[in-house]
């Protein structure tokens, strides 16, 4: 049985997520990723947001 995944750490997403993650998030994750200093937190997937 295959679980969706409704919550990413910043460090899991990637820019180019914004359908899953939304504007905020995506963004987020893509500054983590590069390395700028973003502090440890998470998002909502738009799904959980919809639903």
């Amino acid at each position: 049985m295959s679980m969706k995944k409704y919550v990413y750490f910043f460090d899991e997403g990637k820019g180019d997520m914004k359908s899953i993650l939304g504007g905020k998030g995506a963004g987020l994750a893509e500054m983590t990723r590069i390395g700028l200093s973003v502090p440890k937190g998470f998002t909502i997937t738009t799904e959980v947001c919809v639903e």
